[in-house]
């Protein structure tokens, strides 16, 4: 896979630490780091994308060759160090991936990270296969080092999760950190060492673009003498050579470095062209770049892509899309394949597992706060899924962190509203924890419902400081969510078992009626991690076929057979909760 494939390209690359936080489609990255780690690499998982940016940039200036992992909107949150690390630099090779989601598939935004590398001024590397991917990473490395420079990564979910057979080099030298060396005009960011190394970095981007004008991954291909071009990147790169199939009759250019832009082989490129087609992911990046180029030089060529409306503007692209692009822009040079279309996927809607105690949770919260104005502010994870009918428990839902907050906002323009906000363990630790301390400090009217189910469930089930397991297989102390509401200030905490509806109920009944920031544990691990023993079946004798188990739960395993509810054996993981909201007791171990 292309994230196994990025991962062993740093091992093989001599790389010392790794830290980085679980999102897809980045996520497998650092797990495959670890499994095949011989205990010379230090690898973690940190607690959000910012202490993981940070744990790496330490061990860069210590000489160390650093990898940290995250997916796009990660990198928002990593944001803050990586915008001083870039004038800062380092001295050992620090490689940041940040996977995008085109699609987006499972992801808030289709956010783009090359705009970041602008942005911030560093260089970007785009690899279109699992193999470049494997093989660019070292150049990644060798550039950070050469450059004293973070250098970002930014493979897409198509190449992080796609498959290639991969030829590896098992015959790699360790790299070995010269240690922290202490130079205070290095190392401490002051306005005036900001202003010399913003100047450094304007005069060494121009000469790394060049230099990258001819990197290995970027390069010129097909014939000369027609007056069309096609530019490509990354998987897109992929798509563009598979719609072209053998016969391309224009001149193409693949673009793997979009940051610092290499000019001098776009000029080759564009000589002798009259028009050209930009091929990409996700927005127009190398078509401005091109519209640049061409208006600094005086060329006349038309740049064409997303900007005219010749490429969709948002959304994946594909070889059927590219496709139909190219066949308009080439005419007959781009046939299209005779292969039998596959038939349409069918629908299945995003819902809770079956079993899972955030259906148990929601349920619960629903029914205490039935009567009363309410709103259910959400966060990312698993139980953004309880957004779904019949359950309708996520009112809003916007950043790793924000329920606690948006909960705040919603309270000082509504105060007669009860506000309830909804996070997870393991957002909880990642971002959750600054908002609560917000809302204490602020005499705010909230309800915090934490969603402990025991893990990092959506990415994987990764492990998080309330795991009491490290992702260097050491064990731990856990790290107790109830002593730390405590410590910052919460007097009303209660733990309740999330399976059990009446005691949940009640808890959440009694945190209502009280001032200030009130907490409920719901806590009972996930069907993944723990997988309950015992199964549930519907009593047809007993049943009145109210259906309020399907109306009220939304349970996957309660199905509907001849018009009569049935428990499927093979997704029943024994929660127990259909028995307790059956008012006829017809449903039973």
């Amino acid at each position: 896979m292309g994230n196994e494939a990025i991962a062993l390209g740093a091992v093989h690359a001599g790389v010392n630490v790794v830290s980085g936080y679980p999102g897809t489609p980045s996520t497998e990255i650092l797990e495959t780091v670890a499994k095949n780690n011989d205990g010379s690499v230090y690898v973690e998982w940190s607690v959000n994308e910012k202490a993981a940016l940070e744990v790496g940039a330490g061990a860069a200036y210590a000489g160390a060759r650093a990898l940290v992992t995250m997916k796009q909107v990660g990198l928002n949150v990593a944001s803050d160090p990586l915008m001083s690390l870039a004038y800062v630099g380092v001295k050992g090779g620090m490689v940041i991936v940040s996977a995008d989601d085109p699609g987006p598939i499972s992801s808030q935004t289709e956010q783009d990270t090359r705009h970041f590398a602008q942005f911030a001024k560093l260089p970007v590397f785009d690899p279109s296969s699992p193999e470049e991917a494997y093989e660019m990473i070292k150049d990644a490395f060798e550039y950070s080092e050469k450059y004293s420079t973070p250098v970002l990564f930014r493979p897409t979910t198509r190449v992080c999760h796609g498959c290639a057979s991969v030829e590896v080099d098992d015959n790699y030298e360790k790299h070995m950190p010269e240690g922290f060396i202490k130079d205070t005009m290095r190392w401490v960011i002051f306005p005036r060492t900001s202003y010399l190394n913003h100047c450094k970095i304007e005069k060494r981007n121009p000469e790394m673009g060049s230099e990258l004008s001819s990197f290995r991954f970027n390069f010129i291909s097909g014939e000369g003498s027609a007056s069309k071009g096609v530019v490509s990147h990354g998987i897109n790169w992929a798509y563009t050579k598979e719609a072209l199939a053998e016969n391309a009759g224009c001149k193409l250019m693949k673009i793997s470095t979009p940051n610092p832009f290499p000019e001098k082989l776009a000029l080759e490129f564009l000589s002798g062209l009259d028009e050209v087609m930009c091929i990409e992911e996700l927005d127009p990046v190398i078509e401005k770049e091109l519209t640049y180029i061409c208006g600094k030089h005086g060329l006349n060529v038309k740049i064409r892509g997303k900007l005219d409306g010749s490429v969709q503007p948002a959304g994946e692209n594909t070889v059927e899309s590219v496709r139909k692009v190219l066949s308009g822009f080439l005419g007959s040079d781009c046939q299209e394949s005779e292969a039998p279309k596959a038939p349409e996927l069918p629908v299945r809607p995003p819902v809770l597992c079956a079993g899972c105690p955030h259906r148990a949770s929601f349920y619960a919260v629903k029914q205490a706060a039935k009567g009363r104005k309410a709103v259910f502010s959400g966060d990312i994870g698993c139980y953004t899924l309880g957004n779904a009918k019949p359950l309708d428990m996520v009112d809003t839902c916007l950043c790793m962190g924000a329920d606690v907050t948006i909960a705040q906002g919603i309270h000082r323009v509504e105060p007669d509203t009860v506000n309830f906000s909804f996070i997870g363990d393991s957002t909880f630790f990642a971002s959750g924890i600054t908002g609560v301390i917000n809302a204490v400090y602020n005499q705010t009217d909230i309800i915090l419902i934490v969603l402990d189910n025991s893990t990092t469930a959506m990415t994987g089930h990764q492990p998080h400081p309330g795991t009491g397991v490290t992702m260097m297989g050491d064990v731990c102390e856990k790290v107790s969510i109830e002593k730390i509401l405590k410590a910052i200030g919460l007097t009303s905490v209660e733990t309740v078992n999330a399976l059990d509806l009446e005691a949940g109920i009640k808890a959440v009944r009694s945190a209502m009626d009280k001032k200030g920031v009130k907490a409920v544990i719901m806590k009972s691990p996930c069907i993944a991690v723990t997988k309950p023993s015992k199964q549930f079946t519907v009593d047809n004798d007993k049943c009145v076929n109210c259906k309020k188990c399907v109306k009220e739960l939304g349970c996957p395993a309660i199905v509907l057979e001849n018009g009569r509810v049935k428990i499927e054996k093979s997704l029943c993981f024994g929660c127990g909760v259909c028995a307790q909201v059956c008012p006829c007791e017809a449903i039973s171990e």
